[in-house]
């Protein structure tokens, strides 16, 4: 018998197949493809634009426009692992910008916090992450607790926090951001011209990972995804484990929300109305399935990156911006129909 027919005997006897050999692993790996539909991207938009696309200033500049909805898209791939949706991120964003704005106004002089000091930036931070975190707890409970639908809480959240927002500001953007906030995380650089916003989205998105696949948090979020009825059977705390998972995501969501500040210099309002759905769709791009049970954060990073990318690529190439949503929503619709393919194989 030839090599390639061989089969193995299990311990009672009967005649097993062989696995899947360490190749078709990885070529079946969607963050394999997903990968390579990313590098094929960044070759396509260099050789258009070649004085333009691959240089360092597009390189930084691509990475400090993503690290924020990297952050926003870890929190939710934890969620979408659980089978769950959060609608309100972008809108948390802006609440916890307003609430570290409005915190180092508060503290300083003439309510003007241009030159405020650290202690005042710590404080601003520290209120930036709690008001994110009480819209996630909120979220949390009201789906793990009072069994109202995830799509249907974090859309009243959605309106909620931003109106929230509002309320606090008058509808006015603030723009009085310390100096030394802006100079240091929101523009400064690290470990020889390292932007420090890309050396705290790597931060999180490491320790994330980390969380996400060697910790029983993980697996029990794997696992809640998978079965919530099953993994409650086993023994698994289902109901606070989600509201952990909502309660971190809104974290996120808080510090990513001072990180723009940070950035911009202005609690911006106005501009995140597609947040929630550029990190659902990264999210979704990197592997993770809608259906639960299945992602990965290496997946959520390259995922994140193929729409900036291709914004990115659109601008400097010269395309008309209105081809930018299509081409994000193009890439998006694939990749659920290309995870709706692989859970049919599955289940084959």
């Amino acid at each position: 018998m030839s090599d390639d027919a061989a089969v193995t005997v299990d311990g009672n006897g009967s005649a097993a197949l062989p696995g899947p050999t360490a190749l078709q692993r990885l070529l079946g790996a969607s963050t394999l493809w997903i990968g390579v539909v990313l590098v094929g991207l960044c070759v396509v938009f260099s050789v258009i634009r070649p004085d333009a696309f691959p240089t360092r200033f597009t390189l930084q500049t691509l990475l400090i426009e993503t690290s924020v909805l990297l952050v926003l898209s870890v929190g939710m791939t934890f969620v979408i692992i659980t089978s769950g949706i959060d609608l309100s991120v972008g809108m948390v964003l802006i609440f916890a910008g307003v609430m570290g704005a409005k915190t180092m106004e508060w503290l300083s002089p003439d309510q003007d916090a241009t030159h405020a000091g650290w202690g005042v930036i710590l404080l601003g931070l520290l209120l930036s992450v709690v008001g994110g975190g009480v819209w996630g707890l909120l979220n949390g409970l009201l789906v793990a607790k009072a069994k109202i639908p995830p799509l249907i809480v974090t859309l009243g959240s959605f309106g909620a926090a931003l109106g929230s927002a509002q309320l606090i500001t008058g509808g006015v953007d603030t723009r009085t951001v310390p100096d030394k906030l802006r100079n240091s995380l929101g523009f400064g650089t690290s470990l020889g011209g390292v932007p420090n916003l890309v050396l705290v989205a790597t931060v999180v998105t490491v320790l994330a990972a980390w969380v996400l696949h060697t910790t029983r948090f993980g697996r029990y979020t794997f696992a809640i995804g998978s079965n919530e009825e099953a993994a409650r059977r086993s023994g698994i705390a289902v109901t606070r484990h989600l509201v952990l998972v909502y309660l971190m995501t809104g974290l996120l969501a808080g510090l990513a929300g001072f990180m723009n500040l940070a950035y911009f210099g202005t609690t911006t309002i106005g501009g995140h109305g597609t947040d929630n759905l550029d990190a659902i769709a990264g999210v979704v791009i990197g592997g993770t399935s809608l259906f639960g049970g299945v992602g990965t954060i290496v997946g959520t990073v390259i995922g994140v990156f193929i729409p900036s990318v291709l914004r990115k690529g659109f601008v400097i190439a010269g395309v008309p911006v209105f081809w930018q949503p299509i081409a994000v929503s193009a890439v998006l619709v694939g990749a659920v129909w290309f995870d709706q393919l692989r859970r049919r194989a599955r289940d084959r």
